[in-house]
């Protein structure tokens, strides 16, 4: 149901698909009125994303949550540059569409009996290796 017509803001209630916001820069209008301005403002917002990307691609490795910061990266990008708001956009479509397969019953079942069946396999292969070797490690750490 269209709304617009009405004056209201064109999203009802009821609809599936939340409106999106429009694509491009989201900087404040008096810096987009001055061109070297807003260049200046892009390079910030360039350099502010690449620090907060670099330093989640950092923490994948070590300690830290990786993932959350370099997608708080693509965020601060997606405030500036229409390809970054495009990513977020798929990323956050592919995201609610493996959690709404995720909460199906069927699949649920099957990554119980699969996790299920992981945990068996590998307490087998623990014990085995208890058992033919007992708890001493295979390396001799005493020396």
């Amino acid at each position: 149901m269209n709304t617009q017509s009405n004056g209201g803001t064109g999203v009802v209630e009821g609809d599936a698909v939340p409106r999106e916001q429009p694509l491009g820069s989201r900087a404040p209008r008096f810096i987009k009125r001055s061109r070297p301005l807003h260049l200046s403002w892009q390079v910030g917002v360039f350099v502010v994303g690449l620090a907060v990307v670099v330093a989640g691609v950092i923490m994948l490795p070590l300690p830290g949550p990786g993932w959350l910061v370099i997608f708080a990266g693509m965020a601060i990008w997606a405030t500036e540059f229409v390809w970054a708001q495009l990513v977020l956009r798929w990323t956050k479509r592919k995201v609610t569409e493996a959690a709404q397969k995720a909460l199906d019953p069927k699949v649920r079942r099957r990554n119980i009996i699969l996790t299920t069946i992981g945990v068996i396999v590998i307490a087998a292969v623990l014990a085995v290796y208890v058992w033919k070797f007992g708890l001493a490690m295979p390396w001799n750490v005493s020396e």
